[in-house]
């Protein structure tokens, strides 16, 4: 009797056990589902991207544009300043420029791809062609035909200083992101990509666009100069802007995050994405001011300071869109083609305005006193 009474207690506890645990489980189960259910969406969202989707980021053609404008703006200025263009020297540029970017998207998928940057990033184009040595010959291929290319240009516009100065741009992108240098993963990839894309390249299309057989000896007018500046600076802006973000196959997480795991330490590692959100609203406060300066001043013409004031609706869709999605983890990556419209739209309007400023015959306009 007392065994058969042991058993039938023991029988009893172990059913209330049982159900105290699946009473347990089940609320784990609903606060893991809770916590958790924003990752399992990203997951399989990200796992549902097509491979032409991942074909497509990894190209990266809207970043193009930061070979078309330097190389727009600076013809502009030429034809400002002299009256002449080239078109058959500016489809040359633009080609030799387009491999130029295109070695620099390939070498840096590839040398982040060895820090472990780019280990778990779908779209990195080493991870989708699965060869580290076929990509980095691609793009030193590709950088050789650039550079055969802007050394044809410069030597028949005859002007050597123009050769120099895309020598320099192409230094800098190569510091930037290639060993043993890598100045990106100390925080100067914006300094370096504002002196490539602005005062060497702009300059230099300039010095290739005004060359001709009776006049190679352009000078460096104040109208470049103030040029290119602007043009540096918005593309300077548009990477700054990409460091807010890194896709990886297991979810969307911000790139400050993977920047810090392998040590690179841009510019938003330092900052944090709240203050990285405050710098993008002073750059382009500073941006539109420093073009109201330079308008005041005649180092570019009116026409330039009416047609880019026409882009600040743009400038504030960047500024809205970083202050109100820095912490969004699926939608901060957009935040770069958002820099990427401005600054096309932001170098276009300043080409035409130096383009209408030739052709609009000038008429006197009293000064302010």
């Amino acid at each position: 009797f007392f065994c058969k009474g042991r058993k039938l207690f023991h029988a009893s506890y172990r059913r209330k056990l049982q159900v105290k645990r699946g009473d347990q489980s089940q609320k784990a189960l609903l606060e893991s589902k809770e916590d958790y259910s924003g990752t399992a969406n990203e997951d399989a969202n990200n796992d549902n991207v097509s491979k032409a989707t991942l074909i497509w980021r990894a190209v990266k053609l809207p970043i193009y544009s930061v070979a078309l404008i330097p190389l727009t703006v600076g013809s502009a200025a030429a034809y400002f300043q002299t009256g002449v263009c080239s078109a058959r020297r500016y489809f040359v540029l633009l080609a030799s420029s387009v491999l130029i970017i295109t070695w620099l998207n390939l070498s840096n998928d590839v040398y982040d791809f060895d820090t472990g940057a780019d280990k778990n990033k779908r779209e990195s184009v080493v991870n989708l062609v699965g060869s580290r040595t076929g990509t980095l010959i691609a793009a030193y291929s590709f950088l050789a035909l650039g550079f055969m290319g802007l050394t044809w240009a410069s030597m028949e516009a005859g002007n050597m200083r123009s050769l120099i100065l895309l020598a320099c741009a192409i230094v800098c992108g190569y510091i930037y992101q290639c060993p043993p240098f890598r100045l990106s993963y100390q925080g100067l990839g914006e300094p370096l990509c504002f002196a490539a894309f602005g005062p060497f390249a702009s300059s230099a299309f300039y010095l290739l666009q005004g060359s001709t057989s009776e006049m190679n000896c352009l000078p460096l007018s104040g109208t470049i100069l103030s040029a290119s500046i602007l043009v540096g600076f918005t593309t300077a802006l548009i990477l700054f802007c990409s460091h807010f973000h890194q896709l990886t196959a297991v979810m969307d997480i911000i790139q400050v995050e993977g920047d810090r795991a392998v040590g690179k330490m841009s510019p938003l590692v330092r900052l944090g994405t709240r203050r990285g959100s405050t710098v993008v609203k002073v750059a382009v406060i500073a941006l539109y001011i420093l073009l109201l300066a330079l308008g005041l001043i005649k180092a570019i013409p009116f026409t330039c300071l009416l047609l880019c004031a026409l882009t600040l609706p743009v400038g504030k869709l960047v500024v809205n869109f970083v202050e109100d999605n820095h912490k969004d983890k699926q939608k901060i990556f957009r935040a770069k083609y958002y820099c990427v419209r401005l600054h096309a739209l932001f170098g276009a309007a300043l080409a035409a305005g130096l383009v209408m400023a030739r052709m609009i015959p000038k008429t006197y306009v009293p000064r302010l006193i």
